[in-house]
């Protein structure tokens, strides 16, 4: 039966597209979660277990997650039952709030939602300055309702229960004039350190936005990028798409 399963997924990445190079991430397995920011790839498996990655191998990180962030904040993480954890010296800090899912990618601040999809923000002093219980952490009430929140040096974007796009401009004091709507639907959605933008719909479907720029932040446009098998998490950074499929098969990507 493995051998079969090894056999369809060789196929599988022969049929995609030739414009980008996949390959299966064969030292990880069942991950339920990827994220990558500043040359650094984290992520957590099925169990909950969190994993940092050096050179081609995955170290095991303490504690149990159910979602883990890295970028310019630090290295972020959310357990089973919302706590918020920042990694600081090797141990995981309880931080105050709770957060089903956040991100660590924006200008030294941290975004996040909570289980009622209410869009938080931790400012770039607070989070940076974060050390433990005794430093403050004054989390900013946002607007709206989303899911899934990221963010990268152009923009914030996150999707809400029905898949809607947003974006918004968010500085490092939390300080913001609103979403935007952006055409489309996805189920969760990414931003890379350079500004990329990347996500997955409900149909494990690939898709990136084309045209961002600085002065351009919405982009022009959504572009599939083919995969041959379903996709439930996606993230990139320095060239290399980390794709995570639905049946927890880990593959990475180059352009």
């Amino acid at each position: 039966m493995r051998a079969t399963a090894a056999v369809l997924l060789v196929l599988c990445l022969l049929t995609i597209s030739h414009a980008w190079d996949c390959r299966e991430v064969v030292n990880i397995k069942n991950l339920m979660q990827i994220d990558a920011g500043l040359g650094q790839v984290v992520a957590t498996d099925t169990s909950q277990i969190p994993y940092y990655l050096v050179g081609d191998k995955w170290i095991r990180m303490p504690g149990y997650l159910k979602h883990i962030t890295v970028g310019p904040a630090g290295i972020w993480g959310v357990n089973k039952d919302y706590a918020i954890y920042k990694y600081v010296a090797g141990n995981w800090v309880q931080a105050a709030g709770l957060l089903k899912q956040l991100d660590a990618g924006g200008d030294q601040f941290v975004v996040g939602a909570n289980m009622d999809d209410t869009p938080y923000c931790l400012t770039s002093s607070a989070t940076v300055g974060y050390k433990g219980p005794g430093s403050p952490l004054p989390w900013t009430g946002l607007p709206g309702a989303v899911k899934y929140y990221s963010c990268g040096p152009f923009g914030c974007w996150a999707v809400n229960k029905n898949d809607d796009i947003y974006l918004m401009s968010l500085n490092q004091d939390c300080q913001n004039k609103g979403w935007s709507h952006i055409d489309g639907k996805l189920s969760m959605i990414e931003v890379a350190t350079d500004g990329s933008v990347f996500g997955v719909n409900s149909a494990g479907s690939v898709y990136t936005r084309d045209g961002i720029t600085a002065s351009k932040p919405e982009g022009t446009g959504w572009s599939n990028i083919p995969m041959c098998m379903l996709m439930g998490h996606v993230t990139y950074d320095l060239g290399r798409l980390w794709v995570v499929s639905k049946s927890a098969v880990t593959m990475v990507c180059t352009h």
